[in-house]
């Protein structure tokens, strides 16, 4: 009988130039585009009322949006006797669509301010740029964001926050909801899962109190409740007031997105990093947290893009984020009142952000997947 100790042992290769280099995994084989239109029944009726949908409607947006359409105008009398778009009505009110009712000569503090965030948001693309200098320059940059909406230093006039509007708000407001709500998520997750009794009904009634409520409900609350339950002579900023009401009902949403990745975690993972001596803040920052949230970027971004889209709702209680510029700016008589341009603009920025944001999750996936690929 032939044992283990008796087979051929297998040489093995050295370690230097005789090593078996790495090989890639192979090539994932995309079915050829007829395969995917046509290779099956339900395929070619698909195929073939999505022809017969786009032949009917795209000749007609051509025909509204391009060949009769109103490009320059001085006024609404040209739109209104034109049958196309009045594209025209979006070139004079450009400005008071993206920064709504901030004073005409001083829409260059917007400007900045917005291309500044901009900026601050695309070098934090990187995961090497991941770092405590990256939380300093978010600092700084939200501070002199503020500073320069604000004024009333540095000899900027002062701009109360009731001018605030259009875009710079639908930033700050997206900005701050999700980059402190985020931590507080965090904290809210961990205490769900502690063994601790307080923490964790504290955090088990928090975040059930606040996903059982809408969003609407929250911002009239903050607005219009909270200033009567303050003491008298106490006030807090409308644009505060409606950021703390995002940034709670944020917390709460990605709370339980990222308890969701604690529990795919396998108890192991702790039990090796305290035996290696990890302290318990150093396993949960360490091992715990990266695992989890990498295993989460999916429903994580679905909650980024929701909170970005989540801040028109500001509408309700009177702040002029985007989309309330927008309404406003329909309201001049002098102007056909173009909706569907005006929507169909703004709704353009909104998917740009969003679909920026889904590009980058899916960028951050395969990063992640990379060292797993076997």
């Amino acid at each position: 009988m032939t044992t283990a100790s008796n087979l051929p042992l297998e040489p093995i290769a050295d370690a230097g130039d005789n090593a078996v280099p790495a090989l890639r995994p192979p090539a994932r084989r995309k079915p050829p585009i007829a395969q995917v239109l046509f290779g099956t029944i339900g395929n070619t009726l698909l195929t073939l009322a999505t022809a017969a949908i786009l032949l009917a409607a795209v000749p007609r947006l051509i025909q509204w949006g391009v060949l009769d359409s109103v490009w320059t105008a001085t006024d609404g009398s040209a739109c209104r006797e034109a049958s196309g778009a009045c594209w025209a009505f979006l070139r004079a009110k450009f400005r008071q669509i993206i920064f709504g009712i901030y004073p005409p000569d001083q829409q260059w503090r917007p400007l900045l301010a917005v291309t500044m965030l901009f900026c601050v948001i695309l070098y934090s693309l990187p995961p090497r740029n991941w770092n405590r200098f990256l939380v300093f320059l978010w600092c700084i940059a939200v501070a002199c964001f503020m500073v320069l909406m604000q004024g009333g230093v540095l000899g900027l006039t002062l701009v109360p926050t009731a001018y605030w509007g259009g875009l710079p708000v639908t930033l700050i407001l997206a900005v701050s909801a999700l980059g402190i709500g985020f931590p507080f998520g965090v904290i809210l997750a961990l205490g769900r899962r502690s063994a601790l009794p307080v923490p964790r009904l504290l955090s088990v009634g928090l975040i059930e109190v606040i996903r059982g409520l809408p969003l609407v409900s929250l911002l009239f609350m903050s607005s219009i409740m909270l200033p009567i339950m303050l003491p008298e002579g106490l006030t807090i900023d409308k644009l505060a007031r409606a950021g703390v009401a995002l940034t709670i009902f944020s917390a709460a949403y990605l709370a339980e997105v990222v308890r969701g990745g604690l529990q795919a975690i396998p108890e192991g993972q702790a039990e090796a990093a305290r035996a290696l001596g990890l302290s318990w803040v150093d396993t949960i920052r360490q091992v715990i947290l990266p695992q989890a949230i990498q295993k989460v970027i999916p429903p994580l971004t679905n909650t980024v893009i929701v909170m970005v889209k989540n801040t028109a709702l500001v509408l309700v209680v009177g702040l002029f984020d985007l989309l309330s510029s927008g309404k406003a700016a329909l309201a001049d008589p002098s102007w056909p009142s173009p909706f569907a341009e005006t929507y169909l603009f703004i709704a353009m920025i909104y998917f740009v952000i969003c679909f920026g944001i889904s590009r980058y999750s899916l960028y951050l996936e395969r990063r992640a997947a990379a060292g797993q690929v076997r």
